[in-house]
């Protein structure tokens, strides 16, 4: 028989619950299959033209703010996951993929004993119950890009099912926001795992090849700068 043994065993994404203040792993989501692709949305935080929401300006602003930042920028994440049980022959699946849909439909839901908690306090007349917070989730595509995120988006697209009505075949558009330090307060486990991973870009950015200002077809820093 061949063996291959020198091929790589792929790396998957995924998504990881974490106790915020020990940064313990609560639960680690593997996605059975790496999406095809990914869509992001980098949005600078400008401080050019305050009335622009998009930070494009409109000219405006005030030009003294044109090149100034407020913040990190704000960073979008979209893509498709499948879930197929049919893949997964091996496995039991008495449920078919119910326990993988309900486990992240709890990301962004509150568990029972928070909703009751909250009930609790209502019923004993609480004047002003605070939101309930969730864990630190993080999503993982690689080891260089580990970032804390919040689900805006889960879709489900239920596409096959066994004898019993138990979904065995699904598609899930998940939409994610980065959590910055400008979402996070001062000293959360979140804001440090983002500056490591804006750190990460930093590093990525340096080791990027530099160009000579002949490849724009220009000669000479004054050619830049418009100075004669």
């Amino acid at each position: 028989m061949t063996r291959y043994a020198d091929i790589p065993k792929p790396i998957r994404s995924g998504i990881v619950v974490v106790n915020p203040d020990t940064g313990t792993p609560q639960r680690i989501i593997v996605l059975q299959f790496n999406p095809d692709t990914l869509e992001r949305s980098v949005s600078p935080q400008s401080a050019g033209d305050s009335g622009d929401a998009s930070g494009g300006g409109t000219g405006s602003g005030d030009r003294n703010e044109a090149l100034r930042l407020k913040g990190p920028a704000q960073e979008t994440w979209k893509f498709t996951a499948e879930i197929d049980a049919t893949d997964q022959l091996d496995i039991a699946a008495p449920d078919g993929i119910h326990p993988q849909l309900a486990t992240l439909e709890m990301l962004v839901q509150p568990t029972t004993a928070k909703l009751r908690e909250a009930m609790r306090l209502s019923q004993k007349g609480a004047i002003e119950i605070s939101p309930i917070e969730m864990p630190l989730t993080l999503f993982t595509w690689g080891s260089k890009r580990v970032m804390p995120v919040r689900l805006t988006e889960l879709s489900i697209n239920e596409s096959a099912f066994d004898v019993n009505l138990n979904p065995i075949r699904a598609s899930l558009s998940i939409g994610m926001k980065i959590l910055t330090v400008s979402d996070l307060p001062a000293g959360h486990r979140g804001a440090d795992l983002y500056m490591a991973h804006l750190a990460q870009k930093e590093r990525l950015a340096g080791a990027a090849r530099g160009a000579g200002l002949g490849a724009l077809g220009l000669s000479g820093t004054n050619a830049v700068i418009g100075r004669g």
